[in-house]
């Protein structure tokens, strides 16, 4: 099939961009999202031209860093997908496609579809961690973890970081992925000492990184290619207001643990 891609290109990060139009003919609909880009770049670097900057690594759904919004929807119109594991038999012959970086303060553009998320580093970097010393690994029945409880937290550990939350969101919130986050290590034994110490600590540096505030739109668990539940925010929202009510420790937990 022939489609005709319509791709953000900016040249850098205080340099402006705009959309231009390419050609993309003989698009088997066996190819991947990511390696139709591939042909279209070789194309663009035969007839000397700079290929199109574009994140991707592990290509198995697995590490997040497919981020494209295409045709207004971060991962594309297949849910429960991400970017890499999208097919173009999802398009149809003639189809007009838009292709753009996710859209946040939060997370600005590098080059093309290209954006800097380190911001949702530093939330998982401010507390999403336990502190106590392991050791080598326990035996897996050593700690009895109630079965609905790990069930939520393995759901919750899905999450792979993405940013497609915050694309999604009207607001360009983080919630969603911080909640996650959370969430996971609420739900077991071993998040329980640091508990309202690091809920207080996440949510203080995602305001901090600049996202947006939650106002329940939904958007997010929509777009998640890992369909992770809004949910975990409703538990988020319950440990915080706990944690504003009860700790006094540090607020980082990074500063408890040195």
């Amino acid at each position: 099939m022939r489609l005709t891609l319509k791709i953000w290109r900016q040249p850098g990060p205080t340099a402006p961009g705009a959309f231009r139009s390419y050609d993309a003919p003989n698009v088997s609909d066996h190819m991947s999202f990511l390696e139709m880009l591939d042909v279209v770049n070789e194309g663009l670097i035969e007839a000397g031209e700079e290929p199109i900057a574009f994140d991707h690594d592990c290509r198995e759904g697995i590490c997040g860093m497919c981020s494209l919004v295409i045709n207004g929807v971060p991962h594309g119109p297949r849910r429960g997908t991400t970017t890499c594991q999208l097919h173009m038999r999802s398009f149809r012959d003639g189809d007009v496609i838009r292709i753009e970086p996710f859209r946040a303060s939060a997370f600005p553009v590098l080059r093309d579809l290209v954006v800097d998320r380190i911001a949702l580093d530093r939330i998982i970097q401010a507390g999403g961690f336990v502190t106590a010393p392991t050791g080598s690994a326990p035996d897996g029945n050593a700690i009895a973890v109630p079965k609905p409880s790990a069930e939520l937290a393995m759901d919750a550990a899905a999450c792979i970081g993405c940013g497609a939350c915050v694309a999604a969101c009207p607001n360009a919130s983080a919630t969603l992925f911080t909640s996650a986050k959370v969430s996971h290590l609420a739900l077991l034994p071993q998040g329980q000492p640091e508990r309202a110490r690091r809920v207080l600590a996440m949510v203080s540096m995602m305001d901090e990184a600049g996202f947006g505030g939650c106002t329940n739109f939904g958007e997010c668990e929509k777009a998640c290619p890992k369909e992770i539940s809004v949910e975990n925010i409703a538990r988020m929202n319950r440990d915080w207001l706990r944690a504003t009510l009860t700790d006094r420790g540090p607020a980082n937990l990074v500063e408890a643990s040195i």
